[in-house]
Formats: structure tokens, C-alpha cells, sequence
């Protein structure tokens, strides 16, 4: 299969085209500083240019039989003004990547969507079943809307409501959409890949942007601990990268009905809290212990641990591995250089 994996040159991307390594691929790259450095390095084989290129991509597009598409701005979004460079990235990038693959006739797209698209994750009142949390007020975790009562997390499947708290969140909202539309109109077929919490070698150090792993991890190189907001309870999934790459290889090859979007959870199936993952990280270099610090982010949430069903019965896909290797493999896996905070 001859494919064309954008973002190729990023943390995921170059595991995805790792995985692919058996099939003709085409890669692309912007090399935006805020995943690269300041130097923007790249393997010769990867092209450098922006998905918001409609005549690059209708170029490069040419025999190619599907699309995986890495290549986004990511992070919470450090300012509201980040929002235009945010939406130009990956929305309008992702609108001029659709346009073209419709010109050239290319029918098969994987799409890197994120668990941010949830906001909280799946919520249970004892007297009003599954909710929407209210407002986080007093305290960390959210209360029922309805009578106040503490709430019990819960595992978050594919057809919970959206509620992106971010600007990033916001974006991947609209990818899916975009992507959706495109499949509807064009009889072409989408895979949505919600990544949840990914780790794993190459994530970029230093930066704002960064996964919490890499921030806990540029921490401790400093010899500083690893500062953990809130209590340290809240729950995620930490899925390794090198699984992601894997999902991303069996949703290319998994059939879909002509003009379906399906999106899946991509996840280890296995929660664990922020604080877990700063204390293993911490005893795994031998660094000092973390520091709960309390406070939190404004597009915060509390809770968001996936439901892998979905991806195991359409994809064939779980998650091989476990949060204790791949947490001690990462404390001394190789990182990229600082990354640059200035959007380009």
C-alpha cells in the first residue's frame, strides 16, 4: 500500500511510520518548533511542508492509497491567543487536506483524534446513573448536577457527548467533524483514533506543549521533582507510543463501510492516577519525590479513563504494553531537544 503520513517527523508520526515500514510511504512534515526544537531536524526522506499546502499535498497524493493523518498543533493551547494558530493548523489544515485527497480520488483516511474531546470522562450518580459532572467548585472532583452527590468515574466509551474544554480539544472536535463530512460526501472511509495519554521515546522535553510524562521527565533530568497538580488522584490512561503506532497500522488495513466515520478509543485499557505516574517515574531514575503542589489548569479535567472495547472488537487492537515496563523503558528513553514555546 502506498500511504502518505503526515506529521511524520513528530513524537507519534515517527513510530506510526516505523510501523508502516513494510508498505511505500510518503512523508510530510512541517516541522513546527513547538515538536522539533528549534532546529527542525528531519530524515532526508521526510518532504518539509505544511498540510495548508493544497498543491504540495495534491503532488504528493498521486498513487497514494490512503492517508494517516499525524500532523496537528498540540497541548492544551498555553494562551487564548494561540487560538488562531491553533485552528489554522489543524483545522484549515485538515479542510485543505480533505479537499485534496477528494481532488486526486483517495478514499482511506486514519485521523489522530485525542480523549480531549470528552472533556470529563464517564461519570455515575447512586441516585441518577450515568451524568454529566457539574462544575468542579470546592475540591477536586466534580458533583452530581442534579443533587450535588459525589460521583463515581467511570470508563468513557466512543459515543459519550463531546465537551472540549480547550482550544486544542476544540480542534480535534472539528477534525472529526470535518472528516465525518468528507466521508459522507465523498464515500470515502474515516478511522478517528481518540489517543489518550501517549508516552513513550522521542517525546519532546522542556515545553509547555508536551504530554505530563515528558513534563515529569524533563524534571527530574533537571534534578528537580516532578510537581504534580491537584492531589495527584486524577485518573487517565497512559498508552505507549509504540501501541499507538500499532492501532494506527491495523485501522489502515480494517474495512470500513463506504462514507462511515468510526472513531475509537486507542488506550492501555489499564488507569492509573497522575501521582502514580510521577512516582514511578521518580524511583525509576532515582530522582527526588514528586511535589503535590494542588491547583489546577483551567481546561483541566478530573477523571478520563477509556473503555477499550470498541478498538478490540473493530481493530483488533489492545494494548500490549503495561504501565510498569513502559514507564521504566521511558525514564531513560531518548528524548527530542527543548522544544520552542513561539507558535510558527
Amino acid at each position: 500500500m502506498r500511504i502518505l503520513v503526515t506529521g511524520a517527523a513528530g513524537f507519534v508520526g515517527s513510530h506510526v511510520a516505523d510501523a508502516l515500514a513494510g508498505h511505500h510511504l510518503v512523508l510530510l512534515d512541517a516541522l513546527l518548533p513547538q515538536a522539533h526544537g528549534a532546529s527542525g531536524a528531519a530524515s532526508p526522506a521526510v518532504v518539509v511542508g505544511d498540510v495548508r499546502d493544497g498543491a504540495l499535498l495534491r503532488s504528493l497524493l498521486d498513487g497514494v492509497d490512503a492517508v494517516c493523518h499525524q500532523a496537528a498543533m498540540v497541548g492544551h493551547g498555553l494562551d487564548p491567543s494561540d487560538a488562531p494558530a491553533y485552528a489554522a493548523h489543524n483545522d484549515v489544515g485538515t479542510a485543505t487536506l480533505l479537499a485534496a485527497m477528494h481532488a486526486t480520488g483517495v478514499r482511506r483516511l486514519v485521523l489522530a483524534s485525542s480523549m480531549v474531546v470528552y472533556g470529563e470522562g464517564r461519570y455515575r450518580c447512586p441516585s441518577h446513573g450515568v451524568v454529566r459532572p457539574g462544575p468542579r467548585r470546592s475540591g477536586y472532583d466534580p458533583p452530581c448536577p442534579a443533587c450535588d452527590a459525589p460521583l463515581e468515574p467511570g470508563l468513557v466509551p466512543e459515543d459519550a457527548p463531546l465537551e472540549p474544554r480547550s482550544t486544542y480539544a476544540a480542534t480535534k472536535v472539528a477534525q472529526e467533524h470535518l472528516a465525518a463530512a468528507w466521508a459522507r460526501q465523498t464515500g470515502g472511509t474515516v478511522w478517528a483514533l481518540r489517543y489518550h495519554n501517549v508516552y513513550g521515546p522521542r517525546m519532546p522535553r522542556d515545553t509547555p506543549y508536551a504530554g505530563v510524562a515528558s513534563i515529569f521527565r524533563s524534571a527530574l533530568e533537571r534534578g528537580e521533582p516532578p510537581m504534580v497538580l491537584e492531589d495527584g488522584r486524577q485518573r487517565r490512561d497512559f498508552v505507549h507510543v509504540g501501541d499507538v503506532a500499532r492501532a494506527n497500522a491495523l485501522a489502515l488495513e480494517a474495512p470500513l463501510p463506504a462514507g462511515y466515520c468510526e472513531a475509537v478509543n486507542v488506550c492501555s485499557g489499564e488507569p492509573h492516577t497522575v501521582g502514580e505516574l510521577a512516582e514511578t517515574l521518580s524511583r525509576a531514575v532515582g530522582g527526588p519525590a514528586p511535589t503535590v503542589v494542588g491547583g489546577m489548569r483551567a481546561a483541566d479535567v478530573r477523571h478520563v479513563v477509556a473503555d477499550p472495547a470498541r478498538a478490540a472488537a473493530l481493530l483488533g487492537f489492545r494494548a500490549r504494553t503495561g504501565f510498569a515496563d513502559g514507564i521504566a523503558e521511558f525514564a531513560t528513553a531518548p528524548l527530542r531537544e527543548p522544544a520552542a514555546v513561539t507558535s510558527s
